[in-house]
Order: structure tokens, then C-alpha cells, then sequence
């Protein structure tokens, strides 16, 4: 099978040397990360699942899991699988990082005051006060959005809604957000997968903007009263470092950012395909969050990463050597039929979708994603309060990328109430 991006096997290759297929492990040599893979990995993880607990995909020399519960064993296991070693193909223990490391790509003990510091200032009970700005945004744009009718609901909801409140919650300028952090939020998860022609060009879209983000992470360009702030204000107790403030800010930017802008966009996806499960949420807006949770089960926004072994195991009956890297798919466990069901394809919004993976799990478990559900439940509870449909106005596009999955376009046409 001839590589879209034509790059060479020996670029594949980036993890450990001794590192070979296990026996009786089947060996794929399709690439989930070709377009169309990308565009619509369902098909592929669907054969990566049957064909075992784990598979050797050939392109890449890494053992790749995509059941539920390999999957998650691996995530909460942070002692035996690591992410100090980064949590992108190259091992950060023998290669450098391209960046300084962050919250996602450190381990205990450095990680335990980064993550303490963040979850104290993204807490449910500290993001509930942001609900009122939410929601004033949120009727503001709705309001728009009707009034124009059609609607490209990516650039124009997608995007726009996470940009200004939660811009606005961190205590960023508004100025350059769009320009910058889109750009700059997608080359940051673009290193979560391999190097190849779509990693690079990502790189050159998102370069020019770290110096911008990085200065909007300093303490003099935050609000007093926003969450940056309020980051820092754990380095001026002596919790963490300032370094470590700014890199908090920055991964704050990207998860409450990234994540949110593609779950709006495959929550509305999900809504337009399946009009019946709109109209019950028509009938009751309390259902918001559940119609959030089936979506980012189904359609989840990152759709696979890497952890590293600490030590020699054997796991699912599969012998791993230390220092070896694997490949999670959540996007796959999270329509593992042996887990939700043989519906596990379909759209439910009063599915019990809370045991799914798109957030991660463990203490690398997303801790953004308070403040990433209360935007997301504020907007869609709106919408389903003010628009009677919603229906689809021209061909979607896919997002492509090497590990985030979403739209690129979705045009719609909202029908008031």
C-alpha cells in the first residue's frame, strides 16, 4: 500500500529499536493515519478490533489498542504506562521535545502540583460563576445565527462560540485569538502523531503563532479576574513554578479550546444526521449534556495517542518490553461493541455515554473538560430552546488531521421556534 504523504518507511519508524510484533498479534498494514482513514477511520478500527486485544501496525512498528478495555487499562495505568516519554510517537526520554514539557507530557512527581494547580482553578464549582457570561454570549449568538438562516456552523458557532467566552473566561486579549490559537492549538496535537507531510505542514501554519500564545500566557497580558490569573496566583503560593504558570496557561488554552471547538462541531454533526434525536432534545433541553456525552463517544475529538512502558509486562496476555511505545485509539474503544452495545455506531442521546474515553481517564484525564461542558451545554440547551430544526445546507468536510477529527465545513439552516 503506497503512503499518501510518500514518506518513506525509515521516517515511520520513530520508536524503539527493538521493538518487533509480538507473536500471535496480527499484523495490519493498512495506515490509519491516510486521509481517507482519517476522514473516516470506522471501517479500519472496526477490523482492528476483531482481529485481537492488540494489533501490529507494520507502517509504524508500534502495537496499537483499540478495544475499551485495553484502552483504558492503559490510561489509568500512569505508573506502567507512562507520559513523560511524551505522548506522541518519539521517546522524550532519548530524543528532545520540540517544546518545553507540559501537564500532558510529564508524570508524578512533577505532574502532581501542575494538575493540583489546574483543577483547583478548573473545578465544577469554579467554572459554575461562568455560567451567566455563557450564557449572554450564547443568546447573543444564537439570536445571529437565526437571523442569517444559513450558516457555515463551524467558523461561525463552532469556532466562534469557544474564541470569545472562553477567551474571555482565561483573560486573553481578543485580539489575534482566531488568527492564533487555531493554528497554534492544531500544531501542538499534531505532534500526538507521526511525522509526516500533514505534521509538517501544520507546523508551518502554527509556528508563527507561539510567540503570540506564549506572550498571552504571561502574567501581565491576563485580566486580573480571569482563570490565567488565577493559575498564577498558585506560582505566587509557592505550588508551582513560574515556568510551569506559563505552561499551564498554554495548556489551558488548548483544552478548553481545541477540544470544545471540534465537540460542538460533531455534536451539531450528530444532531443534523439524526433528526429524531433533535426533536428529543427539542422536547427536553435538560438532556443537553447527554447529547454532548453520546457525541464525544461517538464522534470523539482525539482520536489516538501514545504512551511508553516503565518496565518489562505482560498486558492483555501481550509480553512489552520497557520502554516500549503504544498506540490508543479511544476513538475506536469508544464504539467498541463489547463495551456499548451492538448499537455502538449509532446516536443515542439517552445513552448512558458517561464511561467514554474522549477526555482520556486517570490523572491525564482532560482537566478542561469542566469548563469545556459547561460551554458546550450552555450553547446547545440554548439552541434547543430557540431553533425548531436545524438541517443540513450543503456537503460537510471533513477536519484532517493526524490526531483530531471534526469539521472543516458544516453548513446548516436554522429554522427559529
Amino acid at each position: 500500500m503506497q503512503h499518501p504523504e510518500n514518506i518513506q518507511h525509515s521516517e515511520h519508524s520513530q520508536l524503539a529499536e527493538n521493538t518487533k510484533p509480538p507473536e500471535k498479534i496480527a499484523v495490519i498494514d493498512d495506515d490509519p493515519y491516510s486521509e481517507e482513514n482519517l476522514a473516516n477511520p470506522y471501517p479500519l478500527f472496526e477490523r482492528m478490533r476483531a482481529a485481537g486485544p492488540a494489533v501490529w501496525l507494520s507502517l509504524y512498528d508500534v502495537l496499537a489498542f483499540t478495544h475499551h478495555q485495553g484502552v483504558r487499562d492503559i490510561l489509568v495505568d500512569h505508573e506502567g504506562f507512562i507520559s513523560g516519554a511524551g505522548v506522541g510517537p518519539k521517546n522524550l526520554h532519548t530524543e528532545p521535545a520540540w517544546r518545553p514539557q507540559g501537564i500532558l507530557e510529564s508524570d508524578p512527581p512533577i505532574h502532581t502540583p501542575m494538575r493540583k494547580a489546574m483543577a483547583d482553578v478548573i473545578s465544577p464549582r469554579g467554572v459554575r460563576v461562568l455560567r451567566a457570561q455563557f450564557q449572554e454570549y450564547a443568546d447573543q449568538l444564537v439570536d445571529q445565527l437565526i437571523a442569517k438562516g444559513e450558516v457555515d456552523a463551524v467558523p461561525e458557532m463552532a469556532e466562534l462560540f469557544p474564541l470569545r467566552a472562553f477567551g474571555d473566561a482565561v483573560g486573553i486579549p481578543r485580539e489575534g485569538r482566531a488568527e492564533h490559537l487555531l493554528p497554534h492549538g492544531a500544531m501542538n496535537f499534531s505532534a500526538f502523531g507521526p511525522v509526516n507531510e500533514r505534521y509538517h505542514k501544520t507546523f508551518e501554519r502554527g509556528e508563527p503563532s507561539r510567540p503570540w500564545v506564549v506572550a498571552m500566557c504571561a502574567r501581565e497580558n491576563l485580566t486580573p479576574d480571569g482563570l490565567g490569573s488565577q493559575i498564577w496566583a498558585h506560582a505566587d503560593a509557592g505550588e508551582i513554578t513560574s515556568d510551569q504558570a506559563v505552561l499551564l496557561v498554554r495548556a489551558m488554552l488548548s483544552a478548553g479550546l481545541d477540544s470544545t471547538v471540534l465537540a460542538i462541531g460533531n455534536t451539531l454533526g450528530c444532531l443534523v444526521d439524526n433528526p429524531d434525536q433533535w426533536e428529543r432534545l427539542r422536547e427536553k433541553p435538560m438532556l443537553a449534556k447527554f447529547a454532548i456525552d453520546e457525541a464525544l463517544r461517538l464522534e470523539s475529538p482525539f482520536q489516538s495517542f501514545f504512551r511508553t512502558t516503565s518496565r518489562a509486562m505482560t498486558f492483555h496476555g501481550i509480553d512489552l518490553a520497557e520502554g516500549q511505545k503504544v498506540l490508543v485509539f479511544p476513538g475506536s474503544a469508544n464504539r467498541d461493541a463489547e463495551q456499548w452495545g451492538p448499537e455502538a455506531d449509532s446516536y443515542q442521546i439517552e445513552r448512558q455515554a458517561g464511561g467514554h474515553l474522549a477526555f482520556g481517564m486517570g490523572i491525564h484525564q482532560c482537566v478542561g473538560q469542566p469548563i469545556s461542558r459547561l460551554e458546550m451545554d450552555v450553547l446547545f440547551t440554548t439552541l434547543a430552546k430557540r431553533v425548531a430544526r436545524i438541517e443540513p445546507a450543503g456537503e460537510s468536510a471533513p477536519y484532517i488531521h493526524n490526531t483530531l477529527k471534526g469539521y472543516s465545513s458544516l453548513p446548516v439552516r436554522l429554522i427559529a421556534a
